[in-house]
């Protein structure tokens, strides 16, 4: 009699009959923490129903926490899988797609009515998009290493906290009347395009892999400095954090740009390496 619950990664048969004993917590763990990060996302859409702005934005904050966690644990555990990749992409489309959207059209947007729902729809759809192509660009085994320093347009927990930008200022004592809902929402769709842009961000997926032992104390200081900012002062610190994020950007831009004119340049240099030893091996003896 097969399962009434198959396997959450199939595998040939073989290789099932061996894992019959059980599953190993490591392999579990990742996934479980991604639906952690899918289930912020989903409260922080029903505080932002209830008008609960401060605790919606906690959920998005939090679920963009969480996603930070769970692909570094699957790949610390060896753990990695189709199944936690997809897993991983609907929770962030919910979390950093619909969840930003659905709370500034609340909190401001809905005043314009469709123009409002529409900027949210855009923002969302782009996120979506986003991810998608996040994913196919992932099994592209052509791509040179140092691709791996940056993503190709602003990530998805990014773009949902620069997103809402115009909600921390508001609650740091910024004026947001009714009447900047236009603007409001052309910031969303601006940010909604630069996540399915062609526009270079840094990763910084391998920065602080390792730390230099005489820098260890003073990381730790800065991370509790930094950690108590942000139980103190989180608004502020988010909108610091956003504001530092997009202007980061051109110094991106001419990063990357820097790092594809050496990579071509040593191109051709190969070419006319292999070239030349081509035409030695050629040439009469």
């Amino acid at each position: 009699m097969t399962s009434l619950f198959p396997p959450l990664d199939p595998r040939p048969e073989g290789r099932m009959r061996r894992l019959r004993r059980g599953v190993p917590f490591r392999h579990v763990a990742p996934n479980l923490v991604t639906l952690l990060a899918l289930c912020a996302g989903l409260t922080a859409i029903r505080m932002a129903i209830e008008g609960r702005f401060e605790l919606a934005v906690a959920g998005i904050v939090f679920a963009a926490v969480l996603d930070a966690i769970d692909g570094r644990l699957a790949r610390m555990l060896k753990t990695t899988s189709r199944f936690g990749a997809e897993l991983d992409s609907l929770a962030d489309f919910v979390s950093f797609g619909v969840g930003p959207a659905f709370l500034i059209y609340v909190w401001r947007l809905d005043g314009l009515g469709s123009l409002g729902w529409i900027a949210a729809l855009v923002f969302a759809i782009c996120a979506g998009l986003r991810l998608a192509r996040f994913n196919a660009a992932l099994a592209d085994p052509d791509q040179p290493n140092w691709h791996k320093d940056f993503f190709v347009g602003v990530p998805a927990p990014a773009g949902a906290i620069c997103a809402m930008l115009p909600l921390f200022l508001d609650r740091m004592g910024v004026p947001m009347p009714e009447e900047a809902a236009g603007l409001v929402a052309a910031y969303l769709v601006l940010i909604g395009l630069l996540m399915v842009s062609r526009f270079p961000t840094l990763s910084g997926k391998r920065a602080g892999a390792r730390i230099p032992r005489e820098v260890v104390l003073p990381v730790l200081v800065a991370g509790v400095l930094l950690a108590a900012l942000a139980m103190s002062y989180p608004f502020t610190m988010l909108a610091i954090t956003a504001v530092l994020y997009l202007g980061h950007m051109p110094f991106a831009w001419a990063a990357w740009n820097r790092r594809a004119a050496e990579h071509e340049r040593a191109e051709h240099e190969r070419a006319e390496i292999d070239a030349a030893e081509r035409s030695d091996h050629q040439a009469p003896g």
